[in-house]
C-alpha cells in the first residue's frame, strides 16, 4: 500500500471535524481559516473564523469595512498583519475577481499577503485542483517517513514540494486527500516532540522507525526567539491598548503599556511602518 493510501485511509477514519473541512465551506471561508491558522493553534481559531465568517460573509463585505475593524477582530490570534492582508486581499477579490476567491494559484499568490502555501491550499482543499501542498507538519511526516530523517531541516520549497509531489496520487480528488490526510497526521500523530509511532498508519514503512530513530545531525531552521519580553510581546501590548479604545491612545498613555521607553517607541514605529498602528493628531489609532 503507498504512503497515500495509507494515510488516505486513515485519515477518513480518523480526521478531526473541523468547520473548514465540512461540505460547503466555501473559498472565502477556506482562505481566512489558512490565514488564521499561520502560527495559531486550531482551538484558537475555530471559535474567532466564526464570528469573522458571521460578520464578513464574503469578500466584499470585509472590503466595506476599515482595516482597523478587522484588525480589532483579530484580537488575540497573534500576528495582526494578517489582518490587513486579509482585508487587503479581500478588497482585490472583491474590486477584480468579482467577489469569487480565484482557484488559479498564481492568481492566488498575486493577492496581498498570499503565500505559496496558502495559494495552494486554497486550490486543492477549495477547488480540488491537484497540487502538493506543505507545511511544517508535512515537512516532518515526509522527513521521517521517506527520508528516514527525524526533523526535516531549515524549509526548501523547490525541495518540499518535490518531495510532497513524489507521493501525490494523479487522480484529483485523491490528491486533495492525500495533502489533508499527511498535514493531518503530523499534527496529530507524527508531532514534533512525541511520536506516536503505535497508532500511525505508516508504521510499518517508516524509514525512520526502521532505522532506528537515529538522531537528527543535518542543518536545522532558525529557532524563533523567545516571546517574553520580546518586542513582539511589546507591540502585542501596544496593539492590546488600541483595540481597547474608541480614540487615540496618547504618548503618555502608552507609557503605561512597557516600561522601556526605548522598546516600546522601537515597537510602537514598527507598528507604524507596518501599517497596524496610525498616528494622528492627540495620538495613535488602528487604521
Amino acid at each position: 500500500m503507498s504512503i497515500a493510501e495509507a494515510v488516505g485511509a486513515w485519515f477518513l477514519e480518523n480526521r478531526r471535524d473541523l468547520p473548514w473541512r465540512r461540505e460547503g465551506y466555501g473559498a472565502w471561508g477556506i482562505l481566512v481559516s489558512e490565514i488564521m491558522l499561520q502560527q495559531t493553534p486550531v482551538v484558537r481559531v475555530i471559535p474567532r473564523i466564526e464570528q469573522w465568517l458571521d460578520r464578513w460573509p464574503t469578500p466584499a463585505d470585509l472590503a466595506a469595512s476599515p482595516p482597523g475593524d478587522a484588525v480589532r477582530a483579530w484580537e488575540r490570534l497573534g500576528y495582526p498583519r494578517r489582518a490587513l492582508n486579509l482585508h487587503a486581499a479581500a478588497t482585490v477579490i472583491a474590486e477584480r475577481h468579482g467577489n469569487v476567491v480565484p482557484s488559479d494559484v498564481n492568481e492566488l499568490l498575486a493577492l496581498p499577503g498570499i503565500g505559496d502555501y496558502t495559494a495552494r491550499a486554497v486550490a486543492s482543499f477549495a477547488y480540488g485542483m491537484r497540487h502538493p501542498v506543505v507545511d511544517t507538519n508535512v515537512r516532518r511526516v515526509l522527513a521521517r517517513a521517506v527520508a528516514g530523517q527525524g526533523e526535516a531541516g531549515p524549509p526548501s520549497t523547490r525541495r518540499d514540494l518535490t518531495a510532497m509531489e513524489a507521493i501525490l496520487p494523479l487522480d484529483p480528488a485523491a490528491a486533495t486527500l492525500t495533502n489533508a490526510a499527511v498535514m493531518e497526521l503530523g499534527a496529530v500523530v507524527c508531532t514534533a516532540r512525541a511520536p506516536r509511532c503505535e497508532v500511525c498508519p505508516l508504521a510499518d514503512s517508516c524509514a525512520w522507525r526502521a532505522a532506528g530513530y537515529p538522531p537528527y545531525e543535518g542543518p536545522r531552521a532558525a529557532v524563533q526567539k523567545r516571546f517574553e519580553g520580546s518586542d513582539r510581546q511589546v507591540r502585542g501590548l501596544i496593539m492590546a491598548e488600541l483595540r481597547g479604545s474608541d480614540i487615540p491612545v496618547t504618548a503618555v498613555e502608552l507609557e503605561s503599556v512597557w516600561p522601556d521607553a526605548a522598546q516600546r517607541d522601537r515597537a510602537l514605529a514598527g507598528l507604524i511602518a507596518d501599517g497596524l498602528v496610525v498616528a494622528v493628531d492627540g495620538g495613535f489609532e488602528l487604521p
